[in-house]
């Protein structure tokens, strides 16, 4: 398995098979330079999407028509892309599951919101997630933009997820005290990778009190496009 990094909340996880592209956001990403583009999406074979705010979804239409490849993610957005976007759109709901090949996906709840623009103002389309990702003996939970949740508590009963990609910048999402305390709690990684921070001067630009708060835990501070290999 292999997870890289595309900057802010968007990475690229080759497990099984599998090249899903999760949240690439590309236009405007400051991290990710227009050069690194094409090696970026090389082979992508799906497109996660935990939501609909601008830094998540704004690629997502351009990257599934220009790759031809199917965007997973909430019914209800997805299926209004499906019926008027012409790309092929997987839409299910929190609790649910989809296999992508070997890899299995399952939808579950986070605490955030989801909305574009538009010139009536916000539209809100379907609800915010965060996913499982179970393949190669591996489970990662991938948060999207959440806070800490008690909710965390079940997902671990039922998924025991051992590598934890969390938002950890904070103002949008947790901070890296409140995302310490979510792997504290309520999981048992082995492996967590941060996200969601570095981009801007407002969020967190360094993951050291999530390594200094979760001793015996593999804190990896990923670089943009070099990969970790679990």
């Amino acid at each position: 398995m292999k997870i890289i990094w595309l900057g802010h909340g968007s990475f690229r996880i080759e497990l099984a098979g599998q090249v899903l592209l999760l949240d690439p956001w590309f236009s405007g990403n400051p991290m990710l330079a227009e050069a690194q583009h094409e090696a970026a999406i090389q082979g992508a074979t799906h497109i996660l999407l935990t939501h609909a705010h601008g830094d998540h979804a704004t690629d997502t239409l351009p990257l599934a028509k220009k790759l031809k490849i199917p965007v997973v993610g909430q019914y209800d957005l997805l299926s209004h892309w499906g019926a008027t976007e012409e790309i092929e759109a997987i839409g299910f709901n929190k609790g649910g599951t989809v296999s992508l090949g070997d890899v299995r996906v399952t939808m579950v709840h986070a605490t955030h919101s989801s909305s574009f623009a538009s010139d009536d103002g916000p539209r809100v389309p379907g609800s915010e997630c965060g996913f499982m990702i179970a393949g190669e003996g591996h489970t990662i939970y991938a948060t999207g933009d959440t806070d800490v949740m008690a909710d965390m508590g079940v997902f671990n009963a039922l998924h025991a997820p051992d590598i934890g990609i969390l938002c950890s910048g904070g103002h949008f999402t947790m901070d890296m005290r409140r995302a310490a305390y979510a792997a504290k709690t309520f999981f048992d990684f082995k492996t967590v990778i941060p996200c969601h921070y570095r981009t801007f001067p407002l969020l967190e630009q360094s993951a050291e009190l999530l390594v200094r708060e979760l001793p015996g835990v593999n804190v990896i501070e990923p670089e943009v496009m070099q990969p970790i290999t679990l």
